[in-house]
């Protein structure tokens, strides 16, 4: 059976995509996946050996260039159209396309074309439609008042969603004999979207009115052993905090790397700093400081005193699943929703917006460093699921499968 996997995003869009791909090859499957070029990416599956597809502009030139106004209106029709050839060529033979990762418009048209099966997949619920919440706030758009009904909102969210996509959508399904939808967000959510994160992290319940089907996470084992110098700074004295905000550029925090070290120093830790995106740096010489590139998270995370991040999904995951207490600093779209289940459940702190001073830094801290969170996360990691991907895998193998609800061994 061939499959064709396809995102936009992130590291963290991208990464469970290679879980999925990799369990996929163990159960004989033909596997293609389709992302941005960027080389972190190609890198991350190549080594389960599978070649990845370009699929439009890489996301580090997105993320870390300038952001004009109007920038979402330009990139969105640019994936659209890319999707369309790109997905075109490489479903080619291919039994079934699961998309996720950015809006994937076009890619439920192309197997709708193709004659194939479809799949979408997320690994939260946040923009999934629901009575019981409100959509997501959007950057630049003023809130709505408390009394707007949820159901107007969530219209008015399909409505932005089809400003984006719409036309595009519809250009490309005409150009291809198919005709035009008309909510473009409940076309490639589907009635029955896969929904890819540990319950315990996520309860779905009442958080979306579609008729979710749970899997577990996506995690890739990474058995990649700790850089030489990485060990060594960790068993050179107590564990240290983790900062790494991964994707993030963090426009609007240049000096996170010296307002997190001083913070972290006065609560006596050793800090390790994980450059990513944002390009964090040393702020001197002290040997109670490392700065580390892309590492094994799985094989660091239990041995950190606090993991302080941005919430992405993944980041969340790996911190939860090895008990690690966390400090979440969310940026954008899903983060603030993975910072308050965080918090909620006890396994950490949420940080009261993306830009932290040493004030509000220190006193998050000193919440997360406290014995009882970590004994909570602790308890919590034994918890969490590690199926998802055999989950996955098994019901894209067998459409049968895939139309029933999965439980929880």
């Amino acid at each position: 059976m061939r499959v064709l996997l396809s995102t936009w995003g992130s590291r963290g869009d991208v990464e469970p995509l290679a879980g999925l791909a990799a369990r996929l090859l163990e159960l004989g499957a033909e596997v293609r996946v389709c992302a941005p070029a960027d080389e972190e990416f190609v890198e991350l599956l190549a080594r389960i050996g599978v070649p990845l597809v370009p699929l439009g502009p890489t996301v580090h030139s997105v993320v870390t260039g300038a952001r004009p106004p109007g920038a979402a209106f330009r990139l969105a029709p640019e994936l659209v159209a890319a999707r369309y050839e790109t997905l075109t060529a490489a479903a080619e033979g291919c039994d079934v396309l699961l998309a996720t990762g950015l809006m994937p418009a076009g890619a439920r048209s192309v197997a709708e074309k193709l004659g194939i099966r479809y799949v979408f997949a997320c690994f939260h619920t946040v923009g999934l439609p629901s009575r019981h919440r409100r959509p997501p706030s959007r950057p630049g758009t003023p809130s709505p008042a408390e009394e707007t009904d949820n159901k107007v909102l969530w219209e008015q969210d399909a409505q932005r969603v089809n400003a984006l996509y719409g036309e595009a959508e519809n250009t490309h399904r005409a150009a291809i004999g198919l005709p035009p939808v008309e909510n473009v967000r409940d076309h490639v959510f589907t009635e029955r979207p896969w929904l890819a994160a540990d319950p315990t992290l996520v309860p779905w319940q009442d958080l979306t009115d579609l008729d979710v089907v749970t899997t577990g996470p996506w995690i890739l084992p990474d058995e990649r052993p700790l850089p030489d110098e990485l060990e060594t700074f960790l068993k050179a004295g107590e564990p240290p905090v983790y900062v790494g905000f991964g994707s993030m550029a963090l426009h609007t925090s240049p000096d996170l790397a010296r307002t997190a070290t001083e913070a972290i120093r006065a609560q006596g830790r050793r800090v390790l700093l994980a450059r990513g995106w944002a390009n964090l740096a040393a702020i001197d010489d002290r040997d109670d400081c490392l700065v580390v590139g892309e590492v094994n998270h799985q094989a660091l995370f239990g041995r950190v005193a606090a993991v302080v991040h941005h919430g992405g999904a993944g980041t969340t995951t790996t911190a939860a699943l090895a008990g690690a207490p966390q400090l979440v600093v969310p940026q954008i779209v899903d983060q603030p929703y993975w910072a308050a289940g965080v918090a909620e459940l006890g396994i950490g702190t949420a940080h009261d917006g993306p830009t932290p001073t040493y004030d509000s830094l220190s006193a998050a801290l000193t919440v997360v460093l406290a014995p009882e969170t970590r004994a909570r996360a602790r308890a919590v990691a034994g918890t969490i699921r590690t199926d998802g991907t055999t989950v996955a895998a098994k019901m894209l193998l067998d459409p049968v499968s895939g139309e029933r609800r999965p439980t929880r061994a």
